[in-house]
């Protein structure tokens, strides 16, 4: 995948459209990804044990071609390639500023 967890992204579609946040969980075999106050559900709960029961809002799944890294050199959403570096490490590259992505 070309985001990975921790990466601060924006929301390419949907109605969460424009929003950013950082990537809180990553599910590469379901190609989604959780991001932090984006794509907020209502989802019902039941009590059991000590937990209280009722409707809590979670963040819910967004699928990995929703969303566009937002690179930490230039600051801008960017599509990313990859290169070896110096020391022969594969690293992710930002295809506007050329720079490194971490």
């Amino acid at each position: 995948m070309h985001v990975k967890k921790g990466d601060r992204v924006v929301v390419l579609s949907g109605r969460e459209k424009g929003r950013e946040g950082v990537i809180k969980l990553s599910l590469p075999k379901k190609e989604r990804v959780v991001v932090e106050n984006v794509n907020i559900v209502k989802k019902h709960v039941k009590p059991m044990g000590n937990r209280q029961g009722g409707i809590l809002e979670v963040e819910a799944a967004l699928h990995v071609s929703k969303v566009m890294l937002i690179c930490p050199a230039c600051g801008k959403p960017s599509r990313t390639g990859h290169r070896v570096n110096d020391e022969g490490k594969k690293v992710r590259v930002c295809k506007q500023c050329n720079a490194d992505v971490a």
